[in-house]
């Protein structure tokens, strides 16, 4: 007992090193000042896409703190335009391999998901189409195909 009494006496107490303050500060590339986009037609670079963030004293908005594809997709949205192409596909047919639907992506691959025709007649099936080949729903035999409306790219990124 005495030897537990004198143990907790001498425990230490910890203290921190010291406060920690947090705070946002503003990434500037090369230090060159950087305009911040406030619409579509002011995107130049990726580094106009970095949110100015919230003045002193106040909660950022989402678009005062959004930055890269977040920020482009929202100064997108105020104008109307769907950066991402979040429509549906066409369910009106099931495609086939003489007529396949058509998917656009800016990308040489992309990810869709079929309910079937007509819609939500199944469950959703995944698949990622790349531009080599037709892919077909396992489901409803529906098929599809990517067109790719991106710029080319040479493969020579080191």
């Amino acid at each position: 007992m005495f030897a537990l009494r004198r143990a907790a006496a001498f425990r230490p107490v910890v203290r921190p090193m010291s406060a920690r303050f947090f705070n946002t500060t503003r990434i500037t590339l090369n230090s060159t000042p950087v305009k911040t986009a406030a619409n579509l037609a002011e995107v130049v670079n990726k580094e106009s896409l970095i949110g100015q963030g919230a003045k002193e004293g106040t909660i950022p908005t989402d678009l005062e703190q959004a930055t890269g594809l977040e920020r482009l997709e929202l100064l997108g949205k105020l104008e109307g335009i769907d950066i991402f192409d979040t429509k549906p596909l066409d369910s009106s047919r099931i495609g086939t391999v003489e007529n396949p639907i058509m998917v656009d992506s800016f990308d040489d691959y992309r990810y869709i998901g079929c309910t079937g025709s007509p819609a939500d007649s199944h469950e959703v099936q995944w698949m990622r189409l790349t531009g080599e080949k037709l892919s077909r729903c396992w489901e409803c035999g529906s098929v599809y195909k990517l067109n790719e409306c991106g710029v080319p790219q040479d493969d020579h990124h080191h």
